[in-house]
């Protein structure tokens, strides 16, 4: 693996919610992206992945911890001073209906990245910049003077995908960027975001909650729970042998296409919902639904340690 191009340590998110209370939506996750590497980040609604991507590249400010990008803490630079940072450091958002200004032709949605950071010297060359652009996500030059309620669900996701590598980026958080898209246009958008990043030599944080997409476009897994990152490794081996219980669950509810294995295939159904991150349980965050939690998971929070090489899980049991 070549060397880290993120590395978070000790990363926070809080937001208060009222009077003396505190919704710990990120809690103390450490973990590094090499250069060129796709880093999953997967869990269930709410357990904060998609506040952690924002959270690394300061659209939430956060509340503890460091992240270096290239060796430099971001999280300490004055704004001035971020602006550099900012255009290394990009987003692909969720939903590409919401994200698009409505008002604004594509030639302006993505241009304007280009006026912020300087990097057309005149309205030609911004033109022509985003119409390559356009044409190497697939769309066409023509598209530029179009509004974004001409497009369809895929179509604005490109969109969003150009404006994101506008500034040319090292450095790119996909925000579950296929969840809101229909089943056939999603492997277009993730097989599109892999060439990419060959092109281009691209670094992802790749956020989702389908675990087969993830499989497929991820080097490294991380899952989180609770705010917590609860187990960390290379994506074959998380899914060839999961260590924490979280994980099993998870991996269980992948549907198998073939019907024989599907009626024979175990599933780990967990109990309960998920506890409110204002009111962590105490001890394992997990306990609560694990099926093998025992006196000493409500007594002692687990750390997240090595279980075997290149492989971490935070489990007293794993």
């Amino acid at each position: 693996m070549s060397e880290p191009l993120i590395e978070v340590g000790g990363l926070r998110k809080f937001f208060h919610v009222g009077r003396n209370r505190v919704l710990k939506a990120v809690q103390d996750i450490s973990f590094t992206i090499a250069k060129g590497e796709t880093l999953g980040l997967v869990g269930e609604s709410g357990c904060g992945k998609s506040t952690a991507g924002r959270t690394m590249i300061r659209l939430y400010e956060p509340t503890a911890g460091s992240v270096a990008f290239d060796g430099t803490d971001v999280t300490k630079l004055p704004k001035s001073k971020f602006k550099a940072y900012r255009r290394k450091m990009q987003m692909i958002f969720q939903d590409p209906y919401a994200s698009l200004n409505p008002r604004l032709t594509v030639l302006d949605i993505v241009g304007e990245a280009l006026d912020i950071h300087g990097l057309a010297g005149s309205r030609a060359e911004r033109k022509r910049r985003v119409e390559r652009l356009l044409e190497a996500v697939g769309l066409n030059a023509e598209h530029a003077s179009r509004y974004p309620h001409e497009f369809s669900g895929g179509q604005r996701q490109r969109i969003g995908i150009t404006r994101a590598l506008a500034v040319e980026p090292a450095f790119v958080v996909c925000d579950e960027p296929i969840s809101a898209l229909d089943v056939s246009i999603q492997a277009q958008i993730v097989n599109l975001l892999i060439e990419l990043q060959k092109k281009m030599g691209l670094t992802y944080l790749f956020v989702a909650h389908d675990l087969s997409m993830v499989k497929y476009m991820s080097d490294r897994v991380a899952v989180m729970y609770l705010g917590k990152i609860v187990e960390l490794a290379r994506s074959e081996d998380l899914y060839a042998d999961p260590r924490h219980p979280y994980t099993q669950a998870l991996l269980s509810a992948i549907p198998v296409p073939d019907p024989d294995l599907e009626a024979r295939k175990e599933r780990m159904i967990l109990k309960g919902e998920l506890p409110s991150p204002i009111h962590p349980p105490s001890g394992c965050p997990f306990r609560t639904r694990c099926p093998a939690a025992t006196v000493r998971c409500s007594e002692e929070e687990p750390v997240l340690r090595e279980v075997r090489p290149g492989h971490r899980a935070s489990c007293h049991y794993a």
